[in-house]
């Protein structure tokens, strides 16, 4: 890839930018997530429609990653940088301004496809721009700030929730967009590529179908109760679809000359072991924090400002940890920040699993949440690190957009599955603490009493309908029998929703382990072939001043 005849100065300039364009994508990953009970509530939606607001923009963004990353080698990492910025700026003024929850959707398929365009360029970027000694230190300050972003969504979305309304969350995008939209094109150098590139529109065929297949039966699946959808339709048939499509998209790729997903890259251990921890440690993030927010809001009543404060320890200590993590990572490889990472990760998430109590409060949450950003401050920095080391400058696209695409891929899957897990283990809980209490009201009103709980489990977990499940006691209840009701109501699903979390968050914590497991197999190695000399490297930096010059 060769330089165009603008460039910048400094790449830590260029990194500036590219850092303020990677927390904007990532926060809306996690600030969406704080909304979803406002959003609910305002737009009358299911636990499974808000589950598709999440995952239109995680599966847009993680399915089209791998192509957008191609694209910047055929037109410029610069340019395609700059139209992903605008895309997600005109999509997240349309997310603001969505009357219901299908509007909602659409907009957010917008939002994934501007990001999609955005992200890869970023490490291809600094890949070329910076040396291999300097490489670590810069890919730990741009993780560094992908990380804050994505656990400063309850925190500044509670904050912009609770003063002006959901809406804020979107809003907050368009003047930040346009904002890097001028300073990509005075900082960030015009790269230009050094030769032709072919794109596989089949290969994007398949991957995309075969990882939608996928999503949608996790997402619908409870609500189907896991069988037929309409006519042949079943979610068995259409995972087994799915999976189908996504094994002749592998098929596919080895006969192509110029794959999507270049299988050379895979040959090296470490870049296949930290692609596989990074889809863990996203996986496992966006899992967490649905069952949090649910949890803090709906369940313990808090507001979105309260509830992102209680998940305010979670970004100090990752913002602490996370920049140091990466030089680490140049100093004594990656093997050991990853393995003590993961571990602390799931032990904070065991933490919030069968600490919280019904009446908890947001000190509760102080301890677990620190060890879960002390685990992915150790985790995302010397992941990327590792994946990116020694990968040659002529694949760097294609590695930036696998490494990119496990993470929004594996973030898609955690909102995915732990969303399925726990309407699964909500509807078995909910309806054991209700069967339990029925025997405390009269014969008249059990019926109903029960009714309620099924009603409510099969219309997805309106949960934004006040603070238990759109429960209510019926109105031909004389007032003291519906006060007994009520509370009835309240410690069921108090109850019910506490014992959800646990089973929930424990699978989070057994894919975490697995990660750790994983880590343990990362190789310290010196300098590959894609890494560049000290002296190469300012070289390469001194051209577009003496360009311009």
């Amino acid at each position: 890839m060769s330089r165009g005849k603008r460039g910048v100065t400094s790449p830590w300039r260029a990194l500036l930018v590219l850092c303020v364009a990677n927390f904007l994508i990532l926060l809306d990953t996690t600030i969406v997530t704080t909304a979803a009970p406002e959003i609910m509530r305002t737009l009358d939606a299911g636990i499974d429609e808000m589950l598709w607001v999440l995952n239109a923009y995680l599966l847009t963004f993680a399915s089209l990653l791998i192509v957008c990353g191609r694209l910047g080698d055929v037109a410029g990492p610069r340019t395609v940088f700059a139209w992903g910025l605008v895309i997600f700026t005109v999509a997240s003024l349309l997310c603001a301004v969505a009357q219901t929850p299908e509007q909602l959707v659409a907009a957010r398929v917008g939002q994934g496809l501007g990001a999609a365009a955005l992200v890869p360029q970023a490490l291809v970027l600094i890949t070329v721009l910076f040396p291999a000694d300097r490489r670590g230190a810069a890919f730990g300050v741009f993780t560094a700030t992908a990380g804050i972003a994505a656990v400063s969504g309850p925190t500044l979305g509670g904050f912009l929730i609770t003063a002006t309304g959901w809406e804020s969350i979107f809003y907050l995008n368009v003047p930040v967009g346009l904002a890097g939209l001028v300073l990509a094109f005075r900082f960030v150098p015009d790269l230009r590529p050094a030769r032709a590139h072919s794109f596989d529109v089949v290969g994007v065929t398949l991957a995309t179908a075969g990882l939608v297949g996928i999503v949608y039966g996790l997402v619908e699946g409870q609500r189907h109760d896991w069988g037929p959808v309409a006519g042949p339709v079943t979610i068995p048939r259409v995972f087994a679809a799915a999976v189908a499509v996504l094994a002749a998209f592998v098929l596919w790729e080895r006969r192509q000359p110029e794959p999507l997903v270049p299988g050379r890259l895979f040959r090296d251990r470490n870049f296949g072991l930290a692609t596989c921890i990074t889809l863990v440690t996203s996986f496992s993030l966006y899992g967490l924090l649905l069952v949090f927010v649910i949890e803090t809001q709906t369940l313990l009543g808090m507001s979105p400002l309260r509830s992102g404060v209680a998940a305010l320890p979670l970004t100090l200590s990752l913002s602490a940890v996370a920049p140091v993590a990466g030089r680490l990572a140049d100093r004594v490889g990656g093997r050991y920040p990853l393995a003590a990472g993961l571990v602390l990760y799931a032990a904070g998430v065991l933490g919030l699993a069968f600490v919280p109590t019904t009446s908890s409060t947001g000190t509760t949450f102080i301890l677990p949440m620190l060890l879960v950003g002390l685990g992915m401050g150790l985790t995302i920095a010397p992941a990327t690190t590792e994946a990116m080391r020694s990968v040659e400058p002529r694949l760097a696209g294609a590695a930036s957009g696998v490494l990119n695409t496990a993470r929004q891929l594996g973030a898609a899957l955690g909102a995915a599955v732990i969303g399925a897990v726990l309407q699964n283990r909500l509807v078995e809980a909910l309806h054991r603490e209700a069967a339990e209490r029925a025997g405390r009201l009269p014969p008249s009103a059990r019926a109903s009493y029960l009714s309620g709980f099924d009603e409510a489990a099969a219309a997805g977990l309106h949960l934004g309908r006040g603070q238990h499940g759109g429960v209510g006691a019926s109105e031909d209840l004389p007032p003291g029998l519906a006060e007994r009701f009520a509370a009835l109501v309240r410690e069921a699903f108090g109850q019910g929703f506490v014992a959800a979390t646990r089973p929930t968050l424990s699978v989070v914590a057994v894919v975490l382990v697995a990660g750790a497991v994983a880590a343990v197999f990362v190789e310290r190695r010196p300098a590959g072939p894609g890494d560049r000399s000290p002296a190469r490297a300012r070289e390469d930096a001194a051209q577009p001043r003496r360009a311009a010059n």
